[in-house]
């Protein structure tokens, strides 16, 4: 009997014990789900750029939401040392309806587009101080206010660098001289074979007419035309 209960005990735990891992994996799953499905924010490939001073400049940053969006906030501020200085910010009520975006810095102009999921901003008259980080961030309210940001780095110089080429074209021209150099003998080689297969087609020519010939001049084509019987005694 006891051994029975201590039975049934056990399965009894194994079966919670399997209820609980079989909720952990749901429950894990559910979050890489959403966590796919979240908002993600993105300053491109390339997250620096470097201009010249009193130039103008574009700072990308485009979001994208499995889920879609509404009321979807973003702005943009200059990370001063620590301190978040605002450039601009708005709200897009639902995808494809353009924000209207409020502009706190004078040199800003906004250039994106909601129906391409664009939030980039431009920076006129480049100066040696706008030099530092600039933060894109977004917050949706679809997906319970969850919130992403990229950070996108300017640089600012008094004259662009001029990049040597030297090498890049050596290699490029002695590439394309054995390139050249492949496609001559090819070439060559092709005309050559071309030439000596028109000699031995010749060759057998005079070869079966050489031979024709010697044969005639012998009498051998004949030779059965002009025997007689041999005369019986």
């Amino acid at each position: 009997m006891e051994l029975q209960q201590g039975r049934r005990s056990f399965q009894h735990r194994c079966a919670r014990t399997g209820d609980a891992l079989h909720a952990g994996l749901v429950i894990t799953l559910l979050i890489g789900v959403w966590y796919a499905q979240a908002l993600e924010v993105t300053t491109g490939k390339v997250n620096f750029v470097e201009v010249l001073n009193g130039s103008s400049v574009l700072l990308p940053c485009t979001y994208s939401s499995c889920i879609g969006i509404k009321n979807l906030y973003f702005n943009w501020h200059f990370n001063d040392n620590g301190t978040k200085i605002p450039l601009c910010e708005a709200l897009i009520p639902a995808e494809g309806i353009e924000p209207n975006v409020k502009i706190d810095h004078e040199r800003v102009e906004f250039v994106g587009s909601s129906k391409r999921s664009n939030i980039s901003i431009l920076l006129h008259n480049v100066t040696f101080e706008d030099q530092g980080e600039y933060i894109c961030f977004a917050r949706n309210y679809k997906e319970k206010d969850r919130n992403h940001s990229a950070t996108f780095t300017l640089f600012v110089v008094d004259k662009l660098k001029v990049v040597d080429n030297t090498l890049t074209l050596i290699i490029v021209s002695v590439l394309g001289g054995v390139i050249g150099l492949i496609v001559l003998i090819m070439v060559i080689k092709a005309v050559v074979v071309a030439v000596l297969t028109k000699v031995q087609e010749k060759n057998k020519e005079c070869l079966v007419s050489s031979t024709g010939n010697d044969n005639t001049e012998n009498g051998l084509p004949a030779s059965k035309a002009d025997t007689k019987a041999t005369p019986k005694a």
